[in-house]
């Protein structure tokens, strides 16, 4: 009866209960308060078209459940949304929406992505399920698609939060995945049985997939993207919001750009989102370029062997002077590297071996 996200008539259920609303409705009482006239006509009629016993039926046979507020498996999250959250959703699949909700992240992104977003989204998914994680998304194609695929491939946890009835697979390319998705699963949305899609309805949809989450990653996101709708709706309500950044020529990955830009965290796996999600202690890896074998020495030997020059060798004294040290002590740390194969004496003086390098220099190069 309800649009999703009709706001005036949640504060209406709110205040006069689903019952009283509905009868006031159907029986033509005077209008309620926060509408036009011809609002409340249009309402009157959608009333008269209500068949809650025959929904209720049409989504049992297709393995699916309403769960409204007053229901345990609510979860509590979606009440941040005030009078603008769901009247209820219908559910398929056996898992509990409640505890499942508890600890997921949306990954959500542009459907016309590119090789890139879609490997982005896939290790993401992979990734988070892997450490217990639910991945919640929309469902659609190009990056919701290829991030539940990577949850299912790695046999975990998968939300898709649709725009239609739970029992109309869309878009139709996708019935097979949200099929496996309402095996393994859940596909989740506000709409009755055999609703159809509409643009407002995917914009609105975005707003549970952000309340529903702990936090929203964006892969790839144009300007004007219902992914970045999911985005600022995840940081107006609190949650955490993250952007996984494409190249800078990338039309696709301007919008992750932009938010990256505000308050918006860079990640670039599964891990760095779980250090900033999850509970206190679940670090990412610290991230650092190889380590060769001069990261090894202590400060005293690093600075004599950082004082000879690239090229030839050097005498003691120069070396000394360089590495800000006296000659016994340059002398004592060069015997030291030439134990570690970094130096080799040179007839009165000392010059660098190949080890004393990262790797080798080309003819000509400097160190």
């Amino acid at each position: 009866m309800l649009e999703p996200g009709d706001a005036v008539g949640g504060w209406w259920l709110r205040e006069w209960g689903a019952v009283a609303v509905l009868r006031r409705l159907q029986d033509g009482a005077a209008t309620l308060p926060g509408v036009s006239a011809r609002r409340w006509e249009g309402l009157r009629a959608r009333a008269a078209r209500t068949r809650a016993g025959q929904d209720l039926e049409v989504a049992a046979a297709a393995g699916a459940r309403f769960v409204t507020p007053q229901d345990t498996e609510w979860p509590a999250q979606l009440d941040d949304l005030g009078d603008a959250r769901p009247v209820g959703l219908w559910v398929r699949g056996r898992p509990s929406l409640r505890i499942w909700a508890l600890r997921s992240v949306a990954v959500v992104g542009a459907r016309a992505c590119t090789e890139y977003g879609a490997h982005m989204a896939a290790s993401l998914g992979a990734g988070l399920a892997e450490r217990g994680w639910v991945v919640v998304s929309g469902g659609a194609y190009g990056v919701d698609g290829a991030a539940h695929r990577g949850a299912l491939g790695a046999d975990g946890a998968t939300v898709a939060v649709v725009a239609c009835g739970v029992d109309r697979p869309y878009p139709r390319g996708h019935a097979q995945l949200l099929g496996r998705i309402a095996e393994q699963g859940l596909v989740v949305g506000e709409l009755p049985p055999g609703d159809h899609p509409t643009p407002s309805r995917f914009i609105l949809r975005n707003r549970v997939i952000a309340a529903l989450t702990r936090g929203t990653v964006v892969v790839e996101a144009a300007y004007r993207s219902g992914a970045l709708v999911t985005a600022r709706a995840a940081r107006d309500l609190g949650r955490f919001t993250m952007g996984v950044p494409g190249p800078a020529t990338s039309g696709l990955s301007a919008g992750v750009h932009e938010l990256l830009r505000g308050d918006a965290v860079l990640v670039t796996d599964a891990a760095e989102v779980v250090e900033l999600v999850g509970d206190m202690g679940e670090l990412a890896p610290r991230r650092r370029g190889p380590v060769v074998p001069r990261d090894l020495l202590g400060p005293g030997a690093a600075r004599v062997l950082a004082a000879l020059p690239a090229r030839g060798g050097a005498a003691v004294p120069d070396i000394a002077r360089e590495a800000g040290t006296s000659a016994d002590d340059a002398v004592a740390r060069l015997y030291e590297l030439r134990s570690l194969g970094f130096v080799e004496r040179l007839g009165d003086g000392w010059q660098l071996t190949r080890q004393a390098f990262p790797s080798a220099i080309p003819e000509g190069g400097d160190a």
